[in-house]
């Protein structure tokens, strides 16, 4: 992979984690404000939890991908970005484009989800 293209992926990458950063500080202060959040009858209480739990699973989520996403900063960092982690072999740029973080070329993720 040339270095420019790398570069680029690198930015991506660290644009998203901003983003998800700024993400999971907003999902702090609403689940704050709904945790706070008194309800007035059984259905208020309802609709406060569900919106609790949709908001921690979004969380949860993100966290993630931030993870995936340090972890691909990591590689950058390293020398070994783009190369597949299961047949070590190196991951197509195009998919590189659309998922910067990916640990595997296409065939051994679909191998890897398989697996669970």
């Amino acid at each position: 992979m040339k270095k420019e293209d790398i570069e680029v992926l690198k930015q991506k990458l660290l644009e998203r984690k901003e983003q998800i950063l700024k993400n999971i500080n907003y999902n702090s202060k609403e689940l704050d404000g709904l945790k706070g959040t008194e309800a007035s009858d059984e259905a208020d209480h309802a609709i406060i939890s569900t919106d609790v739990a949709i908001e921690e699973a979004l969380s949860k989520k993100q966290m993630n991908e931030l993870k995936e996403i340090e972890y691909a900063l990591f590689k950058i960092d390293k020398g070994t970005y783009g190369i597949c982690e299961m047949c070590e072999e190196p991951i197509g740029i195009e998919r590189l484009k659309v998922k910067p973080q990916a640990k595997y070329c296409i065939v051994c993720r679909e191998i890897a989800e398989k697996r669970g």
